[in-house]
């Protein structure tokens, strides 16, 4: 009703858990969904792109790159986030590094220190064409150029 989205469906179960008293240094690869209580200073990375799910909870902290489609973050992030699909900062929620993200929900409580960029489908299409280059003459100058020729003729 009134035009609002539906929430992206988050992977149904959580495959693996870090737990809080847990301290991992080096990088985790995951498919599916992965619930940290601990502590990660590493890359997070899924390698299943559209159906994967990372949730951090208030105990947890992350010291590295996050490159998952779906994250919910409760905890500590140092390092900037990828979030292809959908990002949820919940209240506790604590990034210093630059978030990119598909769709995102905040709540009150959280904080980032960096820069937030929404991408986009069509946006990751033009980074990829970013070669390409198009030149538009300002509505002034078009005009400008127009009265010239017709002075010339």
């Amino acid at each position: 009703m009134f035009g609002r989205k539906k929430k992206k469906q988050l992977h149904p179960h959580i495959d693996t858990l870090i737990g809080a008293d847990t301290n991992i240094a080096g990088d985790i690869n995951f498919t599916g969904g992965l619930r940290i209580d601990g502590h990660i200073s590493g890359n997070v990375v899924a390698t299943d792109d559209e159906h994967s799910t990372l949730v951090l909870t208030t105990e947890g902290s992350i010291k590295g790159t996050i490159k998952v489609a779906n994250v919910v973050i409760n905890g500590t992030v140092t390092g900037p986030i990828y979030a292809q699909e959908y990002l949820e900062l919940q209240g506790k929620a604590k990034v210093y590094g630059d978030v990119q993200y598909g769709s995102l929900e905040i709540q009150l409580g959280a904080s980032v220190e960096g820069k937030m960029i929404h991408q986009n489908k069509s946006n990751a299409d033009n980074a990829q064409e970013h070669g390409k280059m198009i030149t538009l003459i300002p509505p002034t100058a078009e005009k400008h150029q127009v009265s010239k020729e017709n002075d010339a003729v």
